[in-house]
């Protein structure tokens, strides 16, 4: 059962992230989640309520039709993880500087969607990490 678990909170996550990063958040968000200062993190946070919020109910939902029980806790925490690394790298400056570092910099820059590719890649491995967190 607990590779079944894994398996389908995987998916349940990919699912709500693919509707949460791109039909829910607004285009205000969008834009302006990179701000300096508080207009920046006020769209951000925003942004990452919201995407957290569908990422909780898809998993009560699927959580309750298929009967997976889930821990609370184990949920929590998993969804916190994930909504600290999401926040933390929509700000785009931070992740930008990681990409640099280890030697992304052209593919960020001068790659046509290279920026987009390299921000999901991000956010898939950590709904990996909190797919093994809240399937304990």
């Amino acid at each position: 059962m607990d590779a079944i678990r894994f398996a389908v909170t995987l998916a349940v996550l990919y699912g709500a992230h693919q509707v949460a990063d791109h039909w829910i958040q607004t285009h205000d968000q969008a834009c302006d989640k990179a701000l300096p200062g508080w207009a920046g993190w006020r769209a951000n946070l925003g942004h990452v309520a919201t995407y957290t919020a569908i990422l909780a109910a898809a998993l009560a939902l699927v959580g309750w039709r298929y009967h997976l029980g889930y821990a609370p806790g184990w949920v929590a925490a998993g969804l916190a993880i994930n909504a600290v690394t999401h926040a933390w790298a929509d700000r785009r400056a931070p992740l930008r500087a990681l990409a640099v570092a280890i030697g992304k910099k052209s593919y960020w820059d001068e790659v046509p969607g290279g920026a987009y590719q390299l921000d999901q890649a991000w956010h898939y491995g950590w709904l990996l990490a909190s797919a093994l967190i809240i399937s304990t």
